[in-house]
C-alpha cells in the first residue's frame, strides 16, 4: 500500500485566510515572514532563520525581546492581580508606576492619563488641548502642528498628521490644523515670523510636535534651539504644548526624553512602544497641573471622559515600571551612551560616501538617504528590505531612509553587524 502524502500548510499560507495586515497592499505585498522566537537583539523565523533586530520591533523592545527582568515581574503580577476596571478603582502597579515615571518626565509633568496605545495617547493630548480651552469659554478649536509629522491613525491622531498616504479617505472629517515648517537651524526666523502670523489670524488651542525627530517622515532631525523658539512662542500665547514621545521617548535620543533637550517643556507628553518595553500594549498621556486644574470641576462636564477598557491593566503596568527601572540603571544609560557613539563614528564614516546624503545621529537613532529618488514604498524600498533581511538584519527602510533605533542591549558583534550590512547596501544600490 502507497503511503499517502500529507501536505500541510505553513504558517505564511494560513496567516493568508484571515489576517489582514497594518500598513500593507496586500494585492501587491508579499506574504508575511512568520517569527516564532524573539529573545535579546535576535528574532527567528519558522525556518529557524535569526535576525538582527536593528529597530527595536518599531521602536518597543529597547531592553531586547523577552527581558527575563520584564517578564519576571509580569508573570508575579499576572499571579496576583490580572485586570479590573480603573473607574472607580486603583491598584498598585498604576501607583508605582506614576511615582516612577514622574521622578523621570519632563519638569512640570504631574498627572498621568492611561490608554492603549501611541494613537490614543496623542488622541487624548489633542482632547485635553481642545477640552482645556473650551473649559476655560476660551473660543479655540485650531491644532498646530509640523509639517510632515505623523502622530498616528485615530481620527484627531489624522487630523494633526501631515503624511496624506496615511489619510486621503478621511481628510473631510478632519479637526481644523494649522501647520510649520520645522525648525532646521536655517530657517528658524522664517518659522517663528509664520508661526506669529498663524497666531495672530487663528484661535490656536494647542501646538503638537514631535520633539527633535519625525519618525515617519522618515528620521527627520530638526533644530532643538529652534523648537525651543517656537515652544515660547506658543507658550506666550496660551497654546498648550503637546509633546508627542511616542517614538523619541525612554531614552532614544540620549536623554529619558527628546523634551529635556529644550528649556521650554510641554504641558502634555504623549507616550506608548518603549514604554512597556514590547511587551504589553499601553500609551500615558501625562500632563501639568495646569491643565488638569481646568477639568477640576464641580461640573461633571468638565471632567475628561475619554475611557479604555483596558486602562492602567495591572500586567502593562507591571512591564511599564520594569521597564522604568532598566531605563534609569547605570548599565542601561552606560549602553546608550555606547550605541550613541558608535552611531556618530558611523555618522562621520558614511559622510564621506558619495552615495550618502544627509547622515545624522542622536543618542541610538542614525539616519541617511540613499542618494536615489525613489517612493516611499516604492520598489527600492522592497529591494533594500530584502537585502537586509537575506543577511540578517531587520531594517524597515523609509523610502531612500535607511535608519537605525537598535535595542539598548545590543552586542558590540551584533552593532558591527548591522552596520557592516548597511554598508555593503552602498555597493549594491
Amino acid at each position: 500500500m502507497r503511503d499517502l502524502e500529507v501536505k500541510t500548510e505553513s504558517l505564511a499560507e494560513r496567516d493568508q485566510k484571515h489576517l489582514w495586515h497594518p500598513l500593507t497592499q496586500h494585492k501587491t505585498s508579499p506574504e508575511m515572514l512568520p517569527v516564532t522566537k524573539a529573545k535579546g537583539c535576535i528574532l527567528t523565523d519558522d525556518q529557524g532563520k535569526e535576525y538582527i533586530d536593528a529597530i527595536s520591533s518599531w521602536y518597543t523592545a529597547v531592553y531586547g525581546h523577552c527581558n527575563k527582568y520584564i517578564t519576571d515581574k509580569v508573570a508575579a503580577q499576572m499571579q496576583n492581580l490580572d485586570q479590573v476596571v480603573f473607574s472607580g478603582f486603583t491598584h498598585e502597579p498604576a501607583i508605582k508606576l506614576s511615582e516612577a515615571l514622574v521622578k523621570i518626565l519632563p519638569e512640570g509633568q504631574q498627572k498621568l492619563f492611561f490608554n492603549d496605545n501611541g494613537s490614543t495617547a496623542t488622541e487624548i493630548g489633542i482632547k485635553m488641548a481642545l477640552q482645556y480651552h473650551h473649559n476655560l469659554g476660551n473660543d479655540r478649536k485650531v491644532m498646530l502642528a509640523f509639517e510632515e509629522g505623523f502622530h498616528g491613525d485615530t481620527f484627531g491622531a489624522m487630523s494633526v498628521s501631515g503624511l496624506s498616504v496615511y489619510n486621503g479617505a478621511f481628510e473631510d472629517h478632519f479637526i481644523r490644523v494649522e501647520r510649520i515648517p520645522v525648525p532646521t537651524g536655517k530657517n528658524n526666523a522664517e518659522v517663528i515670523e509664520q508661526l506669529r502670523s498663524i497666531l495672530a489670524e487663528n484661535n490656536i488651542a494647542g501646538f503638537i510636535y514631535e520633539p527633535l525627530i519625525q519618525g515617519a517622515a522618515a528620521m527627520k532631525f530638526h533644530d532643538a534651539e529652534g523648537l525651543n523658539e517656537v515652544l515660547k512662542v506658543c507658550r506666550e500665547n496660551d497654546v498648550v504644548l503637546v509633546a508627542d514621545e511616542v517614538m523619541t521617548g525612554f531614552g532614544k535620543t540620549g536623554r529619558y526624553f527628546a523634551s529635556d533637550y529644550m528649556d521650554e517643556k510641554p504641558d502634555v507628553v504623549c507616550m506608548s512602544k518603549a514604554l512597556t518595553a514590547g511587551l504589553l500594549p499601553m500609551g500615558l498621556t501625562s500632563c501639568s497641573m495646569k491643565i488638569y486644574n481646568a477639568f477640576y470641576s464641580d461640573e461633571i462636564a468638565k471632567g475628561l471622559f475619554h475611557g479604555h477598557t483596558y486602562t492602567a491593566n495591572p500586567l502593562a503596568c507591571a512591564a511599564a515600571l520594569a521597564a522604568v527601572e532598566l531605563l534609569v540603571s547605570e548599565e542601561m544609560q552606560e549602553n546608550i551612551q555606547r550605541i550613541s557613539q558608535a552611531n556618530l563614528d558611523l555618522v562621520n564614516k558614511l559622510s564621506q560616501h558619495p552615495k550618502v546624503k544627509n547622515a545624522r545621529s542622536k543618542g541610538v537613532i542614525m539616519a541617511f538617504e540613499l542618494d536615489i529618488q525613489t517612493d516611499r514604498y516604492g520598489s527600492l524600498r522592497n529591494r533594500l528590505f530584502k537585502f537586509f533581511m537575506d543577511r540578517g538584519v531587520f531594517l524597515r527602510p523609509l523610502g531612500n531612509t535607511i535608519y537605525i533605533v537598535p535595542p539598548y542591549v545590543i552586542s558590540e558583534n551584533e552593532l558591527k553587524k548591522v552596520y557592516g550590512v548597511i554598508e555593503d547596501s552602498l555597493s549594491e544600490f
